[in-house]
């Protein structure tokens, strides 16, 4: 009997599925991921254009007009005054807090602590979130599963009708 791997695997390749067709389809998959790609750049171009007009240009020709309010024929009301925004740079931050906290601004300074418990510390997580509220702390709690983790158990359950009850599958 003579074994030819290459042969064998071609055979078993057309009797699933036609190559070109595939060959097709991850083109396709392709072309379509760039087209969001380049859609979501667009919006992200869009979005700063509406951000240059409303929060500059408008408020300019306004004030030249000497204008504080307008209303539009649709009812709608534009409106300058005054916006202020301002975040620290990250390289920045360390000094920031300090001056803060020397110059008695330190109440605004807000922290939060995050402690990563692994699998099968459920109970320890209890423990800890009581003993945190018994000190007039609201801890968050985010549990998650990684999807591995529950593709995983599922097919070690093999109980379909689970599955189904709560978890999306993409391959059975």
């Amino acid at each position: 009997m003579n074994i030819n791997f290459r042969e064998d695997k071609q055979d078993s390749i057309s009797a699933v599925a036609n190559p070109n067709e595939l060959a097709k389809k991850v083109q396709q998959l392709k072309e379509l991921e760039d087209e969001i790609a380049n859609a979501e750049l667009s919006v992200k171009k869009l979005k700063e254009k509406a951000n240059v007009i409303s929060q500059f240009e408008i408020p300019e020709m306004m004030k030249e007009m000497k204008l504080q309010k307008l209303k539009l024929e649709d009812g709608e009301t534009v409106e300058v005054g005054n916006f202020y925004s301002a975040s620290i740079l990250p390289e920045k931050q360390e000094e920031a807090f300090e001056w803060l906290r020397n110059n008695g601004r330190g109440d605004i300074i807000k922290n939060d602590i995050t402690v990563t418990f692994g699998r099968g510390e459920d109970n320890k997580v209890t423990v800890e979130v009581i003993l945190l509220k018994m000190i007039s702390l609201l801890p968050l709690v985010v549990a998650k599963i990684t999807r591995q983790w529950l593709m995983l158990t599922l097919q070690k359950v093999k109980d379909s009708n689970l599955s189904r009850k709560w978890a999306y599958i993409l391959r059975p």
